[in-house]
């Protein structure tokens, strides 16, 4: 992210430690109208074509075939009806499980779509006219004007002028910002509506590829593919599932010779038991909840690789700007060289301020009026005066006044000003403006020229003021495992200085594109995964270099092409959060596969025992539920199994709760919590499912 700016995104005028409202997208699994609109989708998912996708649950869609085929051969057969009927509703609830994950995308989507408007644009011509043409019929590089009331008609770069844009239908936030030309924040996004002023957009996308259109896409998950973390847990779970397969297929000769009888419908609910359906079932509603919480949190991640990458993280890098500070400089004090007094030197900054309207110059104005009781003086007071502005060869403004010329700006170029009109420099200036820098500040020299010479009266101190709460976030960093470098463009003594304050663990000074991608560079080269924030052209190499590159909706469009996930809300704290939704979407995952495997242990004793012990009394000993009978022990454990995709579904959605903590604690964590709850739900669930069964005249 550049350091040249100072507009701040509009969330950043928040109290400082608060967070916009979130937009959220549904209520959760148990929302009716959620429930009602994903059940046509839930249905449609049992088109093979789509299971097969799932190879755990295409096995047992395979099974649910089988057993009702012969189910119809023996009409009265209610245990192969029973187990028929249980085992497409174990199909059904895990296409129910994706299908709501994916609603909830599509509920954003329906809300994106109304953002897109059939717009008619002002397309111009090589001479300067201007031809009305509908939106859809513009090309990359056509050059539209809009002016106030007008919809953006397709996603460019202002190329002319400044405005105010109402961005809502794409951020949700009301607050207008700011486009201008030739900076960090000239993107402008099709739909949207200009609220003042004109512009001049370079439009840079076909139509039908706008960012809306994409948007759409991604939240959908027409975009989404399977991560490799995702796709090397199918193919264990494939691994799994061929395994126990081998497993039932030599079962029936060994029941032969034991002198008992398999049926099919016996051995398909024995496979379906005892392969990992529970993981199989709700594998991919985790993958599209962990982007719907990007989602809900207006961040949209072009790929779940990203959102995976994110939780593997080992170093962030944060742009200090606007970041790791409040991103506009205030000032602190005025400090008087030898022979001057403070209030000289508020005097003369303030009167070189009032043009000034960046919120540096307004900072002046403000201290001088809080501190030293100035009045606030405006420029219509000061008829005769001739305003200076800032210019980047100068590096200074001022006033000219009642016979006085009063400059501020940097350093060198205010001291190079009053030597060359035959001033002096007084000898504790640089001291001052150094300690100034030590301590992590920028000096701004402020002099004069009237009767008695020109010289120094004496330095501003403008403070990079660092955001509440930042030194505890970088801890709970750093008890992740998480290495964090502040990237800026100041110099290594004010860098330092913010570092420390912060408590990042390093830091970047005076950093170009190229620094930048050779930091990247190094840390992956080391095997770590990197992430970083950008909304510049300069920043478009490093974000397209690092693991997880977050691109700020406000910046320029090579940065939004760059990146892997772009931040609606251009808040690049957020980056944090991105961090720990992809750590709890890894910890999800892993949280119920290790679940899946434990129940699959404890069904397989609540099963095999049941259908042996008649022929091997031994074996009743291991039939430690006491389940009333072979059937029903079947029945129970295919019932069961049904019912706890159902159960985990919210928690899938919702994801378990990350905790700051290192590997082998969250391993031992997981293992007890949901390794022994995987082995001890089943033997409750199944035996009170066994009870219920045996009370049914007939089948108990």
């Amino acid at each position: 992210m550049s350091t040249a700016t100072a507009t701040r995104p509009p969330h950043s005028d928040l109290p400082t430690g608060r967070r916009p409202p979130e937009r959220r997208v549904g209520a959760g699994l148990f929302d009716p109208r959620q429930l009602l609109g994903s059940l046509p989708d839930a249905f449609r998912k049992l088109d093979p074509r789509v299971m097969i996708k799932s190879p755990v649950m295409f096995v047992v869609w395979i099974g649910s075939v089988l057993t009702t085929v012969f189910s119809f051969k023996d009409p009265g057969d209610w245990f192969g009806w029973t187990i028929s009927a249980w085992l497409w509703l174990t199909v059904f609830f895990a296409n129910l499980a994706e299908a709501v994950a994916e609603g909830r995308g599509k509920a954003q989507a329906d809300t994106l779509r109304r953002a897109k408007t059939d717009t008619v644009a002002r397309r111009l011509l090589a001479d300067g006219a201007e031809e009305r043409v509908p939106g859809t019929e513009l090309r990359i590089d056509d050059r539209v004007v809009c002016e106030a009331g007008d919809i953006i008609p397709g996603d460019g770069d202002v190329v002319e002028g400044v405005a105010s844009v109402d961005e809502s239908a794409i951020t949700g936030e009301s607050a207008p910002v700011i486009r201008e030309s030739g900076g960090d924040r000239s993107a402008v996004t099709g739909g949207t509506k200009v609220l003042s002023d004109r512009i001049v957009i370079k439009i840079t996308t076909r139509p039908g590829e706008t960012f809306i259109d994409r948007m759409i896409n991604l939240v959908e998950g027409a975009a989404r593919q399977k991560t490799p973390n995702e796709i090397a847990l199918n193919v264990l779970l494939a691994s799994l599932t061929i395994v126990f397969l081998l497993a039932c297929a030599t079962l029936p000769p060994l029941a032969a010779y034991a002198g008992t009888h398999l049926t099919m419908v016996v051995l398909v609910a024995l496979l379906v038991c005892l392969i990992p359906t529970t993981i199989g079932a709700l594998l991919s509603a985790i993958g599209i909840a962990g982007m719907d919480r990007l989602v809900q949190r207006n961040v949209l991640a072009m790929s779940g690789r990203a959102v995976e990458a994110a939780g593997d993280v080992s170093t962030l890098l944060l742009d200090k700007t606007g970041t790791i500070t409040l991103g506009n400089r205030r000032a602190a004090a005025f400090v008087p060289v030898h022979g001057t007094t403070e209030a000289e030197v508020a005097d003369a900054a303030q009167l070189s301020s009032l043009a000034d309207e960046t919120p540096e110059g307004r900072s002046v104005v403000v201290l001088a009026k809080e501190r030293y009781g100035l009045r606030e003086r405006h420029q219509g007071e000061l008829a005769h005066a001739e305003w200076i502005p800032f210019t980047a060869q100068t590096r200074m403004s001022g006033v000219d006044v009642d016979g006085r010329k009063i400059r501020k700006g940097a350093a060198a170029s205010v001291m190079s000003w009053v030597r060359e009109r035959g001033g002096t420099v007084a000898d504790d200036a640089d001291g001052i403006a150094d300690r100034i820098s030590e301590a992590g500040g920028t000096p701004l020299l402020v002099a004069v020229e009237d009767a008695e010479g020109a010289r120094v009266l004496g330095v501003i101190h403008l403070k990079d003021v660092v955001k509440d709460g930042m030194r505890e976030r970088f801890e709970e960093l750093r008890r992740m495992g998480i290495k964090t470098v502040m990237i800026t463009g100041d110099n290594p003594l004010t860098a330092k200085a913010i570092a420390e304050e912060a408590g990042v663990d390093d830091f970047l000074a005076e950093a170009t594109p190229e620094d930048k991608m050779a930091l990247i560079k190094r840390e992956q080269a080391g095997g770590k995964l990197v992430a970083m924030t950008g909304d510049g052209t300069n920043d478009a190499p490093a974000l397209a270099q690092a693991d997880v590159g977050v691109a700020m909706n406000t910046g320029t469009s090579a940065a939004k092409e760059a990146g892997n996930m772009v931040d609606l809300d251009s808040d690049p704290t957020k980056l944090i959060e991105i961090v720990e939704i992809g750590k709890q979407l890894l910890i999800t995952r892993g949280a119920l596969t290790t679940f899946s495997i434990a129940n699959d242990v404890a069904k397989y004793f609540a099963i095999i025992p049941a259908l042996f012990a008649a022929v091997h009394p031994g074996l009743d000993k291991l039939n430690i539920m006491g389940l009333s009978s072979p059937d029903s022990a079947i029945l129970s454990a295919v019932v069961f199994n049904a019912l706890i995709i159902i159960a985990l579904v919210p928690l899938s959605l919702k994801g378990v709760r990350y905790q700051p903590v290192s590997a082998d604690r969250m391993l031992r964590r997981n293992l007890t919590i949901y390794g022994l709850g995987g082995l001890i739900a089943p033997f409750i669930g199944i035996k009170i499912i066994d009870l219920l069964i045996s009370l049914i005249p007939g089948i108990g």
